[in-house]
């Protein structure tokens, strides 16, 4: 399906949400997520103040969505790939106009690396919000693309109590709670406590995904000018890595015996495959009101993770098709091929600062909302692990080898399991890699300016980045100063056009193999320029956005390793997203495309060109709710323009009624079980995309 088919189905949704509403009032709705000082911006700006692209889903979005991971979060979200590779268990992934980004909660970052620690449960969570385009100014090292973040639940007099239950196919099971409460009558002492148990199968054969969560938290609030909270947090996760590898040939066409590997093929085994973590951490967050003019923030976080992992997949690399072969050229054993078997485990642990002064003052006609910061993190990871590639392979006969044979191998069309390499084979393959150490040191500041209806934004920073392998003897500093700036006029009418610009950095660690100096700092820029309208009567609005991004410094390979020669990858591309409320329709649409070129000439890797996503939400107001989405993902490609991963459309819906206490919801995502790759990659593999997912849930509210 071509984007012009995909916006005549938004348009169908659309139209009919605006004839139904003709038979009533319109109604006053929310439809902009809040923004506090702990969120993407650090600022409580409103998203139509803000002269760039920012995308909020609150929690009742996340509900009606049906998001049991995060990744779910970002599917109806303009630019934003948030299934880039399928269906999975080991992480989010997540890319926002064509880059990966740094994934961060309550202002701060919360992920470094990968495999080291568990997924953030979306249970415990307010918001997620996407900030667009490079964010260092405020964040210091990172990606062009920009960041997402999450918002953790809060203690709040407000929030009501809730026990829920759901139960879904794969065998899903979740118990969860939150309960919030004072502590004294004054109500200057709040709790919240919120657990979660869950366990699931999944639609891969013999993945599990089960998780523990217990998040308790504290307030103290003895005025209106002094907050503190403390937020702590233990999440065990007991999971398989859902995540095949498959061959292309068997997948996105036909193997060459004229099969198909079947969709929830598990290329591992029972008896070699979990993906374990824990992951522990406690966030202080504090505010005071200084006095008419200053306040000041304070943000701080430890963090330690771990994962132990084990995983067997098939061997890439021998042929085209990825098959080994007899003499006649037929499949060797039928489908029978070779596994590589990996198994690590690793580690690691942040701590991180950031302190914030904040002045709201006027010079004359201009109204001054200045914030002066320091940041400081310093986190360390460390891996070990055994990678048996290929094991039984023999590269010059191109078939079993004459000591293990085809003993581990895989019929990928008739598996058999059971049988896997003893601890001191894999123990001939150990590595234990030198532990990582960075500290981020950023000093910034940035204003927000009114006059009238102009508003001007300008932010400058500083950081220094040192990079250590621990017990190498290697260190790598960098220092980068980033600057961000944005212009945007709000008319009367409600409309607002804006501009901006937007710096960003990444350090990259290496010498370069023909200079023999230490690899520059990656750089990245972004020109932004857009409208956002805010619709009569504050039922919603709609925001337009055009954009540029060049990311230069880039990596390319050498025979003798890699060298910067002044590479340059770009990004442009539009976005438009919509929220509004028409009588008792809620209504959310989002549009977007990129055009995407490596400095090497083709199309970024797993990135679509053309995305579209339209959500529609029936509230009559009596209890019962009905939601009804369409997510379109256009073709992607393979990083060389050879292979081509074709076009999608996934139908997701919700049923909710409440009455009194109870509310009775079921969510289904990808209703019509569509059966598609998420993306197909050069290397030889592809990915599954998410089944058909049906979980209902009975709540308790008190």
């Amino acid at each position: 399906m071509k984007l012009r088919s995909q916006l005549l189905l938004l348009a169908l949704f659309s139209n009919g949400a605006f004839a139904q509403s003709q038979d009533g009032p319109l109604e006053e709705i929310t439809v902009i997520g809040e923004l506090s000082r702990y969120s993407a911006t650090k600022s409580d700006t409103p998203i139509l103040e803000t002269a760039r692209s920012l995308s909020v889903e609150d929690r009742q979005s996340l509900l009606d969505f049906g998001a049991v991971e995060l990744a779910d979060a970002y599917t109806y979200s303009a630019g934003v790939a948030g299934e880039a590779f399928g269906f999975s268990t080991r992480g989010d992934w997540v890319r926002v106009r064509g880059l990966d980004v740094p994934q961060y909660q309550d202002s701060l970052q919360s992920l470094f690396g990968n495999y080291n620690n568990t997924r953030p449960e979306v249970y415990t969570l307010e918001q997620v919000e996407i900030l667009k385009g490079p964010a260092s100014v405020l964040y210091g090292q990172g990606s062009p693309g920009g960041i997402v973040n999450t918002v953790s639940k809060r203690p709040n007099a407000d929030a009501s109590n809730e026990l829920v239950v759901s139960f879904g196919n794969f065998n899903y099971q979740q118990i969860a709670a939150d309960v919030n409460g004072q502590l004294d009558s004054q109500g200057h002492w709040l709790y919240r406590l919120i657990g979660l148990a869950r366990e699931s199968e999944t639609q891969v054969q013999f993945v599990e995904n089960n998780a523990r969560v217990i998040a308790p938290s504290i307030s103290y609030q003895p005025s209106d000018d002094t907050e503190v909270t403390l937020l702590l947090s233990y999440q065990d996760s007991k999971a398989d890595a859902g995540a095949q590898f498959l061959p292309i040939a068997g997948t996105l066409i036909a193997a060459p015996n004229g099969e198909f590997i079947a969709s929830d093929f598990n290329a591992g085994d029972p008896e070699f495959s979990y993906y374990d973590g824990t992951t522990e951490s406690v966030t202080l967050l504090a505010n005071h009101q200084l006095n008419d003019v200053w306040s000041t923030e304070f943000t701080a976080r430890r963090t330690t993770g771990d994962r132990d992992y084990e995983q067997a997949w098939i061997a890439l690399g021998f042929s085209a098709d990825r098959y080994v072969r007899n003499a006649d050229g037929s499949l060797y054993g039928g489908g029978l091929v070779p596994r590589s078997f990996y198994q690590a485990a690793a580690e690691s642990e942040q701590n991180a600062v950031d302190l914030r002064f904040r002045a709201d003052f006027d010079t004359g006609a201009v109204n001054h909302q200045l914030m002066i910061g320091g940041q400081y993190q310093d986190v360390t990871t460390n891996d070990s692990s055994a990678y048996a590639y290929a094991l039984g392979y023999d590269f010059a006969s191109a078939g079993p080898d004459a000591i293990l044979g085809d003993r581990y191998w895989i019929n990928v069309f008739a598996p058999q399991y059971g049988d896997v390499p003893s601890q001191d084979i894999l123990d001939q393959y150990f590595y234990d890699a030198p532990a990582s150490n960075v500290k981020d040191r950023g000093l910034y500041i940035n204003n927000q300016m009114q006059v009238g209806n102009l508003h001007w934004n300008i932010g400058v920073r500083r950081d220094d980045v040192t990079n250590v392998t621990v017990g190498a003897d290697v260190r790598q500093k960098d220092s980068s100063t980033s600057i961000a700036s944005g212009l945007l006029y709000a008319f009367d009418s409600g409309v607002s056009p804006y501009l901006s610009y937007a710096e960003s950095f990444q350090p990259v660690v290496g010498l370069d193999a023909v200079t023999g100096t230490p690899f520059q700092a990656q750089d990245g820029e972004q020109i932004e320029a857009g409208v956002k309208v805010q619709l009569p009567d504050n039922i919603g609005y709609i925001t337009v956005a055009y954009f540029d991004i060049e990311q230069s410094n880039l990596l390319t390979s050498t025979p003798t390793g890699s060298t910067q020669a002044g590479g340059i990858d770009s990004v442009s591309g539009w976005e438009l997203e919509a929220k509004f409320s028409l009588g008792k329709f809620e209504i959310e649409t989002n549009l977007s495309q990129l055009d995407t070129q490596t400095q090497d000439g083709y199309r970024f890797t797993t990135v679509p060109e053309d995305q579209a996503s339209s959500w529609v939400t029936y509230n009559p107001g009596n209890g019962f709710r009905a939601g009804l989405g369409a997510r379109y993902t256009g073709e992607s490609f393979d990083g060389v323009d050879t292979i081509e991963t074709p076009s999608y459309t996934l139908i997701d819906a919700m049923l909710a009624y409440q009455m009194e206490h109870w509310v009775w919801r079921v969510n289904a995502r990808n209703l019509a079980d569509e059966e598609y790759q998420s993306t197909c990659i050069s290397r030889g593999d592809c990915f599954q995309g998410e089944r058909r997912s049906v979980i209902g849930s009975i709540s308790y509210q008190f």
